[in-house]
């Protein structure tokens, strides 16, 4: 008797938004060997919120993205094409399986 189809595992979790332009701004960051302190000074943000924008644990306002980015020597533009493209190259989950049975519509007139 051949085995039951088993319903595929759970999808892979996909990355929140934060998590990757944090990613993108503590590697910058570190790229250029530079403290929480003098990027936080020079983008005029306390050095606590961009420990937490770093971690992912914050939503950024663009304004405060730009500024950091501008304080990193990089355009608002740079930082998100920077995130987008790793998006990109992270493997993507799977769609989920709809749980309904397709079949012929009929409406009534």
């Amino acid at each position: 008797m051949p085995a039951p189809a088993r319903e595929p595992g759970p999808a892979a979790k996909e990355p929140l938004w934060r998590d990757v332009v944090g990613d993108v701004l503590r590697g910058e960051r570190l790229a250029q060997e530079r403290t929480l302190k003098d990027v936080a000074d020079a983008a005029r943000i306390s050095m606590p919120y961009l420990s937490e924008l770093e971690r992912g644990r914050k939503e950024a306002s663009s304004e405060v993205l730009a500024a950091a980015a501008h304080a990193l020597g990089l355009a608002l533009p740079d930082l998100l094409s920077l995130a987008q493209s790793r998006l990109a190259g992270l493997p993507r989950a799977r769609p989920a399986r709809a749980s309904y049975q397709q079949g012929q519509v009929r409406l009534a007139a």
